[in-house]
């Protein structure tokens, strides 16, 4: 993928689709669901996977709300794989069965992030290790799968350390590991308390250097300092709503706003070059890190659009660990 993404900047290195909005969970700093939303047909989420396939995307993960709501998710999967694009999924792992693991190998799913905020639930997140342990564990014993296990820091849990115990127990399993820093309502940055610093350094003392560890801005947004980059979100990137339109980010729902199945190259080219007024204080990091592949490459010369920042958007960014 990252050979490919060097030689050509002609085509989408990860597309986030959403195949469902609605959630079973309500944890409070999350901004990505809803509690009524039916999920996407089937019919109409092939069409957006294939047109994903004919703009030569690397990798599709599925996301939500819960995507484990959508019952025919294996079936997604698996036409993702069939275009030769990579699977990915983001969960909160509620809903994961021994048998649900086994159908999503069968698909080919590639790779599982599931989250885990806590080690037991309070009034900000439910995603608790006391919860999802016996989820971790027949993911061990059954993904074929590369499974990620990721929680926040400053999101209002009680106890920021207890995302180091949930970094431990990934590794333990065998499995990697991500943090991710909750910033301000808009989706900027906000740094963290003191007492989550020392968190993050421990977790950073966890971590070694790796060929795809693009992450020399988190130490900054740690602490709150703003960086220069070009955001390559709307070329690089894209992100699917329920609805079908391609948008920058999570964070920034309703740019560029246009129908997946209208999305050309040339969308793609122009997005590639376009400035975003958002970059400096971005946490995203699924952009961030797709983004340094072309950091050496292609002033954004394209006047940037003059958009408000949108209110109530809190944003994540991750930091790996590798699988011991």
């Amino acid at each position: 993928m990252i050979a490919r993404g060097l030689l050509s900047t002609s085509h989408p290195l990860l597309a986030h689709l959403i195949v469902v909005r609605r959630c079973n969970l309500s944890c409070t700093y999350c901004n990505e669901y809803d509690t009524d939303s039916a999920p996407v047909p089937l019919a109409t989420l092939a069409g957006r996977v294939d047109h994903l396939g004919r703009l030569g995307t690397a990798i599709v993960t599925v996301s939500g709300g819960e995507p484990l709501l959508h019952q025919e998710l294996e079936t997604v999967v698996r036409r993702v794989r069939s275009h030769g694009m990579l699977a990915g999924m983001i969960t909160n792992g509620y809903l994961m069965t021994a048998d649900r693991i086994r159908r999503l190998n069968r698909a080919g799913l590639d790779h599982l992030q599931i989250s885990i905020d806590n080690l037991r639930p309070d009034d900000v997140s439910k995603k608790s290790l006391s919860v999802l342990d016996r989820k971790l564990q027949l993911l061990a014993k059954h993904a074929d799968f590369q499974v990620n296990v990721n929680s926040v820091l400053g999101s209002g849990v009680r106890h920021p350390e207890d995302a180091l115990v949930i970094a431990r127990r990934a590794l333990e399993l065998g499995f990697t590991s991500t943090v991710g820093l909750i910033h301000d309502g808009r989706g900027q940055l906000r740094p963290l308390d003191e007492r989550e610093r020392t968190v993050f350094a421990a977790l950073r003392r966890l971590t070694r250097r790796s060929y795809s560890r693009f992450d020399t801005y988190q130490e900054d947004m740690a602490e709150g300092r703003t960086t220069e980059w070009r955001c390559r979100a709307g070329g690089r990137y894209l992100y699917i709503c329920e609805n079908g339109l391609v948008h920058y980010c999570s964070q920034q729902r309703g740019y560029p706003g246009v129908p997946l199945e209208n999305y050309t190259k040339a969308d793609l080219r122009r997005e590639f070059l376009q400035e975003k007024p958002c970059a400096a204080s971005c946490t995203v990091s699924c952009v961030r890190k797709l983004s340094c592949l072309d950091a050496w490459r292609a002033p954004q010369t394209v006047n940037s659009p003059a958009w408000p920042l949108p209110e109530a958007q809190p944003a994540l960014v991750e930091i790996r660990r590798p699988q011991r």
